[in-house]
This record gives structure tokens, sequence and C-alpha cells, in this order.
């Protein structure tokens, strides 16, 4: 059977502005298991193509498969899109099956196969195995309600069965690294480069994570396997940069220190950008140099809020001291420092920013990334925040760019005032200039003048988009009304038992 795995266009402004793309991984992912057990699989990466919706069906009608499969990292705020594909594919392939997965649609599935027809199944919680077991039992013709892991219709009523095991192994599945052209794909200003994961989840419990209960348990891959890999890549495939896609890629000091002193082994010049918490660069404090050895280059830090009470309800188990600690060491490594900071955890006053913006700049990160608040309602945050109005009631700009929530102290203008005056405090104050125009470190001179060029595109975007784009509400509905009830209670979506891995089913 033929499948084609379909990358969404997605409206965020982040796959709009830098011009650049990282491959999808997900789908990546999902694609090297079927390839290894035969089917024939196909990427049309219609984000990196920009394609339009008839662009894509006549795309797919053109490529004629059995199966497409659907997903998209941005997943939430892309869900209208896939939906506006899905139905145009059916209406000219009705005998096309489409498969749709990712966060969003594992926490929806039974709303959305009740609300979009065009939609056949639904992958739950992580894709590499349960794809397969779903691939293979269409390719035999048994029954799909054994499958774990997916959601489906049973006598045209939505139905989800048993949990999909969690992956123990993470490398006992490859990536489909040879559906994509390297050359296609790049970040940093023009370096080829991938998505990584060495890890999946966390183990904190910061109640606003849409990803945590997707991946149920922390764990890692390889140390060496994984360093090989990017080795590789690199002399096969002229790979430069490796953005690492983990929530915690830091989670355990030894299984990242074995991966840093692997890759330092391997003697390529790799570098390497992602996320993870103050509290494990200030624990790493003694073996900074081999982060930076290794081709460490960025790391983003959540800093989320400087306010003690808030860090508290939104249980992210920082202090603001650690955050001031670990952007400090991460500079005396030659490292930048990236903070995210949210604006909407709860209702704030225009005193608030102000606060926010002096606590910002005691802190000194390299560079800044404002988000507002952007509820999921599988999170336990939503239940805090579902008696608040919604502003903005175009999902596809749910991409923690745009307000949503309101403020009731301060009406939504002047909160984006505050948000674009605080971007543009930090940016173009002397020592953020400095580290663009003249910093010692070529490769973090090179960084702060990407991040530069890219951030000023986006700072006059959103407010052209502000002012001239679609208005926000003045009075919304409750999230609750909007959105539905808290999915709280489907926050953990894999199945943690050890269990027996299934028996593969031959293809034909």
């Amino acid at each position: 059977m033929d499948v084609l795995l379909l990358n969404p266009p997605h409206t965020a402004i982040g796959s709009r502005m830098p011009r650049e793309h990282l491959p999808p991984l997900g789908l990546l992912s999902v694609g090297g298991p079927l390839l290894d057990a035969g089917f024939a699989v196909r990427l049309l990466d219609a984000d990196r193509e920009g394609l339009s919706l008839p662009a894509i069906v006549a795309r797919v009608v053109d490529l004629a498969p059995a199966v497409v499969m659907l997903g998209h990292s941005g997943s939430s705020s892309a869900h209208v899109t896939v939906v506006e594909i899905c139905q145009a594919l059916k209406a000219l392939l009705p005998g096309l099956r489409i498969v749709y997965g990712g966060v969003h649609p594992t926490y929806h599935w039974d709303e959305i196969l009740r609300e979009v027809e065009a939609i056949d199944l639904i992958v739950r919680g992580e894709g590499e195995q349960t794809a397969l077991s779903l691939m293979q039992a269409l390719a035999a013709g048994l029954p799909l309600e054994a499958v774990p892991g997916i959601a489906l219709r049973v006598a045209g009523v939505p139905q989800a069965t048993a949990d999909a095991p969690m992956l123990r192994n993470l490398d006992d599945y490859r990536v489909g690294w040879e559906l994509i052209d390297h050359a296609d794909y790049s970040y940093w200003g023009g370096k080829r480069a991938v998505v990584v994961q060495f890890s999946r989840g966390c183990p904190h419990l910061c109640n606003y994570c849409g990803q945590r209960g997707f991946w149920t348990r922390w764990r890692h891959r390889d140390p060496v396997r994984l360093a090989r890999e990017l080795a590789w890549l690199h002399r096969e495939k002229g790979v430069e940069l490796v953005n690492f896609a983990d929530e915690l890629p830091t989670g355990s000091r030894k299984a990242w220190r074995a991966f840093l002193e692997a890759l330092i082994a391997e003697q390529v010049p790799l570098l390497l950008v992602g996320s993870t918490r103050a509290g494990d660069i200030v624990r790493d404090a003694d073996i900074l140099h081999l982060y930076r050895q290794a081709g460490v280059i960025r790391f983003l830090l959540g800093i989320e809020s400087y306010d003690e009470a808030t860090l508290k309800a939104i249980r992210k188990g920082a202090t603001p001291r650690e955050d001031q600690q670990a952007i400090r060491l991460l500079r005396q490594h030659g490292i930048v420092s990236m903070a995210t900071y949210v604006v909407g955890f709860q209702e704030e006053r225009d005193g608030d920013y102000w606060r926010s913006f002096r606590h910002l700049l005691r802190y000194d990160p390299d560079q800044i990334q404002l988000l507002y608040v952007t509820p999921h309602r599988w999170t336990p945050f939503y239940a805090l925040a579902e008696t608040r109005e919604v502003i903005q009631t175009d999902t596809r700009r749910w991409d923690y760019k745009h307000q949503v929530l309101a403020v009731q102290q301060v009406p939504a203008w002047r909160v984006f005032l505050w948000f674009k005056l605080i971007e543009l405090g930090m940016q173009a104050r002397p020592r953020a200039l400095w580290r663009v125009l003249f910093h010692r470190d070529a490769e973090v001179r090179h960084a702060m003048r990407w991040y530069t060029r890219i951030g000023r595109r986006v700072w006059f975007h959103e407010v052209a988009e502000f002012f001239l784009g679609p208005r926000l509400l003045r009075r919304g509905p409750t999230l609750k009304a909007f959105l539905g009830a808290s999915l709280a209670e489907r926050e953990y979506v894999l199945d943690v038992r050890k269990r027996a891995r299934a028996e593969p089913v031959e293809v034909r």
C-alpha cells in the first residue's frame, strides 16, 4: 500500500517569516518504520513548498496514494487547515483513507471524528509503532479495533482503542531521512539543518505544558548511537545544525554528558540548539565546557514569569535567582541564552508589565521571546483559566504569538503595546546591540545577527497585523463556552505497563 505523509501549511509567524524550514520530524519518524516494513512511502511537505489548498489536492491526486497521513508540530493552530485539506481531498477521492495524528487529535479525537467525516482514523500518542500497526492491519484486512492507540468510528460512533504502549527503547525506530532532500531544509541563516530528539517527555509538573502528558514519561535515546547518527548526517548529508525538539534533553546529567562526549569524539563541526531548564544549566556548571565543545551554541530557557506566586501557581518549580544564574553561566561558556517569557498567566495590570521588563533587564538574556498564554484543554492550567474571556476566536492564531485571552484590567491594545515595547527594549538595549555588532565569538555574533534580522521582520509584521488585520473581540465568550470543558483527565495518553511487542504482519 502506498502511503503519503502530508505536512500541511501552517499560518503561524514562525512558519512564514524566517523563509527557512526545518524537516517535519514527526512525519519522518513515522515514515522510517513504515519503509522498513516494506510500505511505499512518500512525503509532501506543503508547508515548506508553500502550497495552496488546490495545489495540495492536485499533488495528492497526481501521487494517488492509498492512505494519506497528516500531522503538524503546530498541532492545535494547524487543525483548521488540516480539516480543510481533508475535506477537499475526500470530495475528489472518496476512497482515500485519511489518518490524522499529533498532539491535538490525540486529545480531541472524539470531537474530530464526530465533526469531520473526511477524517477516517486518528493516531493517539506516539506514532511510530501505532502507525505501523495500523498500516499492517489495513494491508492484511484485520480488525482495526485490535490496534492499540487509534480512534475510529464503529457503527458511526467515535471509539478509542486501548492506549498504545509507551515506546521504551526509542532506538528501535529510526527516522526516515531518505524521505527528504536535505538541501531543501535550513535554519540559522542558511545552514543545512535537521530536527532530532534525544529524549521524550519531562518529569516536571508545569501545569500549562501541552507536551508532558503526550509523551507520558521521560526517556532518552542511546547517547552514542545518536552521536553517530548526527555525525553521519554531517558527513553524508552535509548537515551543519541540529535543532533538538526535546522538552528536556538534559534531563539526565549522566546520559547528556555521555552524548556530549560521544559527539566530541566524532569530531564533526555541528552547531546544536535546543531548550532546557535553568536548573539543569546550574546543575551542569562544571561540564558546560563540554556543551560548547560538542557544538551547543544556544539554549532556550523557559523563564515564564518573574513573579514567585505565578511560578508557584503554574508549578514551574524554578526561581528567578536560578534563571539569572543559568543565563550568566551560559554566557561565560560562549553559549547564547534565549529567555521565553509568557504574558497572561494571571490577570495583570500595567505595573506588572513594567516590573516584567525590569526583571528581564536584570536577567540580561542574549535573546528574548515573548509569548501570550495559550491554554490547551488537556492541561491542568485550562481549568484555572476556563472562566476568562476569549478575544481571538480564530484558532489558527492560537500560536502563542497572538493574544487569545482578555486581561480584565488592561485593554488588548495596551497589552499589545507593552508586549512590543518590552521586545523592543530588550533587543535594542546597548548590551544586546554590542553582542550583535562586536561580540568576539563569530558564532555568537552570527547567532545574534540572524535572530535580530528575523525578529525585526516579525516585529513590524505583528504591528501591522494588529492594526490592519482582523479586530479582537471587545467582549467574547468564556474559554469554557468557546472550547468546551477541560480534558485534563486525558492528559497522560500512553500505557506505561511493560508489554511484549506485537508480531509484525507481512505486507502484501
